[in-house]
């Protein structure tokens, strides 16, 4: 499948966007991406001035995302992530939230300076409980019955990252515009 880079979001990566929102039906929790029209609509939301927001690309297509939702009166932010189906279980999605999260825990200007990150995942995803360890991230705690999802409370399970903490031994990648 190639090696995979990041870069930074663009208007033009919708259609990609579209093909791995419909590569499983898991990627319906991670927006409301059905057509291309919407994809177009969530690119736009990805690109807006309180997120920090990376293609995961393999060659010069689209197929994954991470990004930081910025608080930046408390110099937090919230990681999310998403794999195109096809791309997924290579330890690609690890990697990458680990670059980025390098990123974001950087000072100004090398990085966004931002001094906590935090993520989380439904229990029922034990694929996203790896992704955040190997990203450096330590579990912090369970949000009993968080989401409803099919009539089902869900409970979700919480990570923190510190500036301070030690940084994860993962390989990262590449970061281009």
């Amino acid at each position: 499948m190639g090696e995979y880079r990041l870069r930074p979001v663009r208007e033009g990566d919708a259609e990609a966007v579209l093909e791995a929102f419909l590569s499983a039906p898991d990627m319906a929790r991670q927006g409301d991406v059905t057509d291309l029209a919407s994809a177009q609509g969530y690119v736009a939301w990805l690109q807006g001035p309180t997120r920090h927001s990376f293609a995961v690309c393999t060659g010069d297509r689209v197929v994954g995302l991470v990004a930081v939702g910025v608080d930046e009166a408390n110099r937090n932010g919230w990681v999310f992530y998403w794999m195109h189906a096809a791309h997924r279980g290579l330890g690609v999605t690890g990697r990458a939230v680990a670059t980025v999260a390098d990123w974001a825990l950087q000072p100004a200007p090398t990085g966004a300076g931002m001094e906590r990150l935090e993520l989380g995942h439904r229990v029922n995803n034990p694929a996203s409980g790896r992704v955040a360890l190997a990203a450096g991230f330590v579990q912090e705690g369970r949000e009993r019955g968080k989401f409803l999802i099919n009539g089902e409370r869900v409970d979700v399970l919480t990570y923190g990252r510190l500036v301070s903490d030690p940084w994860p031994e993962t390989t990262v990648l590449s970061i281009g515009s």
